[in-house]
């Protein structure tokens, strides 16, 4: 008696244990260049366990699977957990969306997480962290060619990446672009990389060019450069030898970031700031030049405006050239011949304007100004142009009802009238009658397409019913959706042992599931023989099933090479192609 009450104890207690199945990360919050460790953790066996697909996040080891199973004072405790190791791809906040896991038929699935990536970090923070190899190997530096220019002057940001010699590097790509908020900046583009041998805190190393930027500062203030961080494949040569007594070489990953600079930037003098200052700074040259300045009536002329020099050549504006009204000016053309070296820009802008007379007579365009920040002198100068005279031979005289005056010799200012004031541009025509709605073809469809829909949701409604109800039907179907999903994924996994045997052996055991109606608890080697020879498959095909079963489990923690691998899946996919004919 005492013993049937000790075993309906245990048996109520197994009843009653609630299923946990959880997720936690090693830490939330980390920099661009540290690792996360993510664990999927379960209470009780599980089968078809799905990660989540770690957007933003890149897998570098994993999955590891760890199982535990003890009794104490007669209770047993189980632990199965499933490890992944992530490097942030991006920055921001990230969220590991839900894993699910199957157990006793029941689906379950962990609450996401969210993880705050920030900028990369010297060192990672987390004891728990896996570190980073080859960190006094390899260094990303960001040159600034002056730390506290003046607003508007060039200064140039130059990347390079130190490389020790007992390094290799295979691969490397950006994580994180800097951003140059409150400067105007042009990259230089490199056409090839080049390593060239330099030297960094005494010693020779490998030095590559990877960015070369030149920014201009458009507010004064200390304005903050945002760090680039490279993600790097790496070859590290290890302890061991081989038979020669070289080391041997082991790839690894490692993250270098340049870090933030700051840049203090001065504003522009106040003293001797002429009025008519644009934000013009370097070392220009102003030239007004017309392309004619005598005409006949009906003719046109260019007037083009240009500053060539060096200094910030695309961050201002021309002076614009005041006309009398009779000149009729358009709006200019814009042009820029500006090149960027490591230097500044250099080159020449220009607007050209196109002017036609309306009248004959003289008349004259003022002399313009344009003055700019000399950062050679430390002082402000100011061009003049000549003033320009020009002469229409022939015309029309100026009507009486216009208005003239003289502000100079021969100059004549005249009223301008809109001459197509009277045409309209844009036109916006309505229908006289106007259709109701009411009693139309469209509200009479609108009225009965609810009636006409009803026939059409009872048959759906019907349907639906009739597909809950064939449980077996749907747990069949459900299995073999599965067993081609993981089929598919063990494809994906062929570079990668482990993740491959785990989703073939998943793929194998949904497959007999969906076919023969058993449990994973319920199958065994003995009982999938019984059954599927029950269904006439041929002995040789079973014997290759239970065979290639077994040797799943036992090829994760064995080595297998690259063929072998192929072979297996090549096996699998004939063996469950022959079943599906035979049965």
């Amino acid at each position: 008696m005492k013993k049937l009450i000790f075993l309906l104890l245990i048996a109520f207690q197994g009843l009653s244990a609630q299923v946990q199945f959880e997720a936690k990360a090693s830490k939330t919050t980390l920099g661009l260049n540290e690792r996360l460790r993510v664990d999927f953790s379960m209470n009780d066996d599980g089968d078809n366990f799905v990660p989540p697909a770690f957007e933003g996040f890149k897998v570098i080891a994993g999955p590891s699977q760890q199982v535990s199973q003890s009794w104490i004072n007669g209770k047993m405790s189980f632990n199965k957990t499933y490890s992944y190791f992530l490097l942030p791809t991006q920055k921001g906040t990230l969220t590991i969306k839900q894993a699910s896991i199957e157990i006793r038929r029941q689906v379950y699935k962990t609450t996401p997480i969210k993880i705050n990536v920030t900028n990369a970090v010297e060192m990672p923070k987390d004891p728990n962290d896996t570190s980073i190899s080859a960190d006094d190997a390899i260094h990303l530096v960001a040159d600034v060619s002056k730390g506290n220019p003046y607003i508007n002057e060039p200064i140039t940001v130059v990347y390079k990446l130190y490389i020790s010699y007992n390094i290799g590097l295979s691969n490397f790509k950006e994580l994180d672009k800097p951003k140059y908020n409150d400067f105007w900046s042009q990259n230089i583009e490199i056409k090839e990389l080049k390593a060239e041998d330099a030297t960094y805190n005494g010693e020779r190393v490998r030095c590559v060019v990877l960015k070369k930027v030149v920014l201009y500062p458009q507010k004064s203030g200390k304005l903050t450069i945002e760090p680039l961080s490279l993600d790097l494949d790496v070859q590290v040569p290890t302890n061991r030898r081989n038979f020669w007594g070289q080391a041997l070489i082991k790839e690894d990953n490692k993250r270098v970031s340049a870090g933030a600079r700051t840049i203090n930037v001065k504003p522009l003098p106040d003293a001797g700031k002429p009025e008519d200052f644009t934000g013009a700074v370097g070392r220009f040259d102003f030239k007004v030049v017309p392309s004619k300045t005598e005409l006949k009536n009906g003719e046109s002329l260019e007037l083009n405006v240009s500053v060539s020099g060096n200094g910030n050549l695309k961050l201002f504006n021309l002076p614009k050239p005041v006309v009398p009204t009779a000149l009729e000016m358009y709006d200019p053309v814009h042009k820029e011949q500006v090149s960027t070296p490591l230097s500044g820009m250099a080159g020449k802008i220009s607007d050209n304007y196109t002017i036609i007379p309306q009248y004959k007579g003289d008349y004259l365009i003022k002399p313009m100004t344009f003055s700019y920040y000399d950062l050679s002198s430390g002082k402000y100068r100011t061009i003049v142009s000549k003033e320009i005279k020009i002469k229409v031979l022939d015309g029309p005289s100026p009507s009486e009802g216009s208005t003239a005056s003289n502000d100079g010799p021969g100059k004549q200012e005249i009223s301008k009238t809109d001459h197509f004031e009277f045409i309209k541009l844009k036109t916006n025509l309505e229908p006289i009658h106007k259709k109701d709605f009411l009693g139309s073809n469209l509200f009479y469809g609108l009225l009965m397409a609810p009636f006409l829909c009803i026939p059409l949701l009872i048959g759906i409604r019907r349907k639906k019913h009739a597909i809950d109800a064939d449980v077996v039907g749907n747990k069949t179907k459900m299995s073999n959706k599965l067993a081609k999903k993981f089929l598919s994924e063990a494809k994906k996994h062929l570079d990668h042992k482990e993740p491959f045997y785990i989703a073939l052996e998943k793929a194998l055991h949904n497959f007999m599931k969906a076919k023969t109606q058993i449990e994973t608890s319920e199958m065994s080697k003995d009982k999938i023989r019984e059954i599927l020879l029950a269904r006439n498959a041929s002995p040789e095909t079973v014997t290759d099933f239970i065979t290639l079963t077994e040797n799943c489990e036992f090829a994760r923690y064995a080595p297998a090479s690259s063929v072998t691998i192929h072979n297996d899946y090549d096996k699998a996919v004939a063996i469950i192609s022959a079943l599906e004919k035979q049965i």
